[in-house]
């Protein structure tokens, strides 16, 4: 069992408040209570949450309750830390989180955010850590040491407030982009409002707001990281999401350079959903 000193009472104040906020918004999910939601959820991650489900062309808001796993309890968890800074706080928890998935849980981190509105706590996330390679870790916490607890950034409250996203129209052609980037971070965005971070990865994220009608513009940076040199091969595409079974994405823009070629760190690109498009996409 973690053992830890005592909390002073602002300490106290603030770990009540933030469970309590949390606590409600996790009844808010279970319940699909959708005004109950509203309410304590922070307001960057309401527009958030809706960009991402009326870009994948799911109905909002009973999307927002088709979770893949429940929330998980804070019972039976240990209490670490609760902290401030500024308008941002967060909590952070040791313990078997239950995903309701089933099998037996083991001995993790679970990080609570919040932001302040309206004069009280409003729940933005949380961020599971997972101990699994750190077995070492996992008896320090277990011993009551935090000392691992200090150097991890999902536990630390910035003091900053995410903007506020800007509200998009629910999308008629979902796309996606994909960067392959190793050695180097790739910032992009399409249509000036989906915004993209790629750091020595080969992923794929969904473009919010989907593809426009008629022409759409790709804007991306790109910069070598550290250990990275400068020479390996990079991919840049967007893909437009076909909804009739057995056809196949759609590759409608590619930046692409081979292992030592050279690289155009700035640039920008275009690509245009029109009737034939979506003809192609529909397997006509």
């Amino acid at each position: 069992m973690v053992i830890l000193a005592t909390l002073c009472p602002a300490e106290e104040n603030l770990r009540a408040s933030l469970e309590k906020s949390y606590g409600l918004w996790q009844q808010a999910i279970l319940k699909k209570d959708v005004a109950a939601w509203q309410r304590v959820t922070a307001e960057h991650r309401r527009v958030e949450v809706r960009n991402l489900i009326v870009s994948q062309k799911r109905a909002f808001p009973a999307a927002v309750f088709e979770l893949p796993t429940q929330p998980p309890s804070l019972r039976g968890l240990t209490f670490l830390s609760a902290k401030q800074n500024g308008a941002t706080a967060k909590a952070a928890y040791f313990g078997k989180v239950d995903f309701g998935i089933g099998g037996e849980p083991s001995d993790n981190l679970f990080v609570l955010s919040f932001v302040q509105g309206g004069g009280v706590w409003l729940y933005d996330k949380a961020d599971f850590v997972n101990l699994t390679a750190l077995p070492d870790v996992r008896k320090e916490l277990a011993k009551g040491d935090l000392g691992y607890l200090e150097g991890v950034p999902e536990a630390k409250p910035s003091g900053i407030v995410p903007e506020i996203p800007i509200s998009v129209n629910p999308a008629t052609t979902i796309a996606k982009v994909y960067v392959f980037c190793p050695g180097r971070e790739v910032n992009l965005q399409v249509n000036k409002i989906s915004r993209h971070r790629f750091a020595n990865t080969k992923e794929a994220e969904l473009v919010i707001g989907g593809a426009r009608d008629g022409a759409n513009e790709i804007q991306y940076s790109i910069r070598k990281l550290e250990g990275g040199t400068d020479q390996e091969a990079l991919t840049i595409r967007v893909y437009l999401m076909s909804e009739v079974a057995g056809v196949k994405p759609l590759k409608v823009y590619e930046y692409q350079i081979a292992e030592k070629a050279k690289l155009t760190s700035v640039g920008t690109g275009t690509f245009v959903l029109d009737a034939a498009t979506i003809g192609k996409l529909k397997g006509k």
